[in-house]
């Protein structure tokens, strides 16, 4: 029998780090790769790295990374996840759902009862395939310059027990991650 053998399922690993030249290895060395320059908001980096590498190039990431929040004026604390980005050229292949997955199975085990990001309106859908929920409410984060409403679509999920829903309003008491 001829052809291509079949390439083994990707495997998500951990990364010590995950800095400007990771992310150009996936994303390309664009000036806004996530496409969030416009909002003019200030960053957070993440603790945690989840990625995945394919022939020895990194393809694709989700970062991780515990927040003081404010939900529902009770000051407590989620897992953001940021940083979720996938190689052009690898899309369409599931490594969104399976980096994203690691890391909310890892953000599961952390404490905190409820996972965030921020997205842009189009990944919306994707993530709701992935079982996180749109915030209703207006949600601020923290910037340099005081507290600001974020711009971008908030998603919520539940990582513990008693997380079957989110109270509003939800206020992150850091710069977004």
């Amino acid at each position: 029998m001829t052809g291509t053998p079949p390439s083994a399922s990707p495997t998500v690993i951990r990364l010590a780090r995950y800095t400007h030249t990771e992310q150009s290895e996936i994303l390309g060395g664009g000036p806004d790769p996530f496409g969030v320059a416009e909002t003019g908001l200030t960053w957070l980096p993440k603790d945690e790295h989840f990625a995945i590498r394919q022939n020895g190039r990194l393809v694709a990431h989700a970062g991780l990374l515990r927040i003081p929040v404010s939900l529902g004026g009770e000051e407590t604390h989620a897992m953001g996840l940021g940083g979720v980005a996938v190689a052009p050229d690898s899309r369409g292949q599931g490594l969104a759902r399976l980096v994203v997955t690691a890391a909310v199975e890892h953000a599961r085990t952390q404490g905190p009862r409820y996972g965030l990001l921020f997205c842009r309106p189009p990944l919306v859908p994707l993530y709701q395939r992935l079982g996180w929920r749109t915030v209703d409410g207006d949600v601020h984060v923290d910037q340099p310059t005081g507290p600001v409403v974020m711009p971008l679509r908030t998603m919520w999920t539940p990582l513990g027990e008693g997380a079957e829903r989110l109270v509003e309003p939800v206020r992150l008491l850091s710069l977004p991650m």
